[in-house]
C-alpha cells in the first residue's frame, strides 16, 4: 500500500506540497444517479416541478459547488479550472436521472474532486426541487469514471 499523501509523519492531518508538480492538464470524469418514481421523472421531464427548471437549477449548482471544492473539503487546493460540463441523461428503467461532470485544469493537481462535488450538489439540487413531489428519491452511486494526466497517470473505472 502506498503512503498516505494527507498524512505527516506525525500522524497529523496536511495539504499536500505540490509546488515541485509541473501544470499539466488533467481531466476528470464523474458520475452519479438519483432514482425517483416514474411519475416524479415523468414531472421532470415536462418542466412541472413547481420550484422551476430543474436541470438548469441543478447544473448551476453543480458548476458553482465544483469551483468551491477547496472550501467544502479541507485537503483540497483551490484550483484554476478551465471547463466544467455537468450534463444529465433520463434513465426509465429504473426511473432515474444520470449525472456525468466533467472538469478540466492546467495545473499542479488534479480534479477528481471537483467532479465529484459537481456531480452529489447536482444530485442534491434535483432531490431539493423535486422533494414536494417525492420524499424517497435516492442519491447513488457517486464515482469517479476517469481521470486522465498527473504522474500517477490516467484511469478509467468503466
Amino acid at each position: 500500500m502506498s503512503k498516505l499523501t494527507h498524512i505527516d509523519e506525525h500522524g497529523n492531518a496536511k495539504m499536500v506540497d505540490v509546488a515541485h508538480k509541473p501544470d499539466t492538464e488533467r481531466i476528470a470524469i464523474a458520475r452519479g444517479e438519483i432514482h425517483m418514481q416514474k411519475e416524479t421523472l415523468d414531472l421532470i421531464k415536462a418542466g412541472q416541478i413547481k420550484k422551476g427548471d430543474v436541470l438548469t437549477v441543478a447544473k448551476i449548482a453543480g458548476i458553482t459547488a465544483s469551483k468551491r471544492t477547496s472550501d467544502l473539503i479541507p485537503l483540497c487546493h483551490p484550483l484554476p479550472i478551465s471547463s466544467i460540463d455537468v450534463d444529465f441523461a433520463y434513465n426509465d428503467s429504473p426511473p432515474s436521472i444520470i449525472i456525468t461532470a466533467t472538469v478540466k485544469v492546467t495545473g499542479k493537481t488534479g480534479v477528481e474532486m471537483e467532479a465529484l462535488t459537481a456531480v452529489s450538489v447536482a444530485a442534491l439540487t434535483i432531490y431539493d426541487m423535486a422533494k414536494a413531489a417525492e420524499k424517497t428519491m435516492t442519491i447513488q452511486n457517486i464515482r469517479l469514471i476517469e481521470k486522465h494526466g498527473g504522474q500517477s497517470g490516467d484511469v478509467v473505472n468503466e
